[in-house]
């Protein structure tokens, strides 16, 4: 229970249309590969997480242009090509976000992370929050008929893994949900600007994710966009993908270095689950109190099952400001 994890991040330039996909997958593929044939005499990495956004980029202003000209649906050539990258190497892969779209739910555009392993698709999970107003994404918890678990985790054998897309991490009942589902790995698929990103004043991205790790003693892989501003305007793109252990200590990260990199780390199962077997200080998961808290009840955003805009959302976000307090 003890391998390599490998953070990679990107920096292509935003495709216009589906037909651009395909480079962006195998360039992916191509880093991925490397990384396995390079580190090969040293150790096995079984694990990787890519970024947010590594296949298309939400480039148009509504969910209509999206789901026209760039979204695809789930499974897909690009997911089968992951899946038999995953064969030949015994690997799972944390997919780059799709904009998907699917028949179930017309018109919607979801951002979605896939998990890969050599057996196929083992979750599908569609980012909860997304980056309001300008994300015009579909939520999934919008949707009363929605299907499929909002916070998947997968038991395989290399740990329980769970994920969670970018603006997702400043939600800590999200990160929570799932390490309480019982994750030991949580993948963070994410497209994080400046000056929310990787530098001070505003390091918003390592404290996060340092904080989620210790919080709920869990591993965490984050993968960062490392675009520049050219090729993801209007914002430049830090990069500083990282890898965090359950204690909240920084294992591996680009530091605040942008463009293509590939970090990896070791992530050691063993040694978490007897870690969480034999404390009684600090375990948080254990020590909740859950009657003493009530404040879910109060429900401020509400749920929208129609097809969202930067109007509908500018709406619900001066609405659930109303009823704040």
């Amino acid at each position: 229970m003890r391998y390599y994890a490998a953070s990679i991040q990107t920096d292509f330039p935003a495709p216009q249309s589906r037909s651009e996909i395909q480079s962006r997958c195998d360039a992916m593929c191509q880093m991925i590969e490397q990384t396995v044939l390079g580190y090969e005499p040293f150790f096995d990495v079984r694990l990787f997480v890519l970024p947010e956004f590594g296949h298309q980029v939400p480039i148009y202003q509504t969910a209509q242009e999206l789901h026209d000209k760039l979204a695809v649906e789930i499974p897909n050539k690009y997911t089968d090509k992951y899946q038999k990258l995953c064969q030949k190497y015994d690997i799972f892969i944390q997919t780059a976000s799709f904009l998907e779209r699917d028949e179930d739910y017309p018109g919607h555009v979801f951002n979605t992370t896939v998990l890969i392993s050599a057996d196929g698709i083992l979750s599908k999970y569609r980012k909860v929050n997304t980056w309001i107003p300008w994300e015009v994404h579909t939520s999934p918890a919008d949707l009363t008929d929605y299907k499929l678990p909002l916070f998947p985790v997968v038991e395989t054998e290399i740990g329980k893994l769970g994920v969670a897309i970018c603006y997702d991490w400043l939600f800590p009942e999200v990160i929570r949900e799932i390490a309480f589902s019982g994750a030991e790995v949580i993948n963070r698929v994410s497209a994080y600007m400046d000056p929310w990103g990787n530098t001070e004043p505003m390091n918003w991205w390592s404290l996060i994710n340092r904080t989620r790790a210790l919080e709920n003693m869990v591993y965490v892989i984050a993968a960062n966009q490392g675009a520049s501003l050219q090729n993801y305007p209007p914002f430049s793109w830090p990069g500083g993908s990282m890898i965090v252990d359950y204690d909240g200590r920084t294992l591996a990260s680009c530091g605040e270095s942008s463009g293509e990199k590939i970090v990896i780390a070791p992530i050691d199962i063993s040694a978490l689950r007897a870690e969480k077997q034999r404390r009684k200080g600090h375990d948080t998961i254990a020590h909740f109190r859950n009657s003493a808290y009530n404040y879910q009840e109060n429900k401020k955003f509400g749920m929208d099952s129609s097809i969202p805009s930067t109007k509908t959302l500018n709406q619900r976000i001066e609405h659930a400001k109303k009823n704040t307090n």
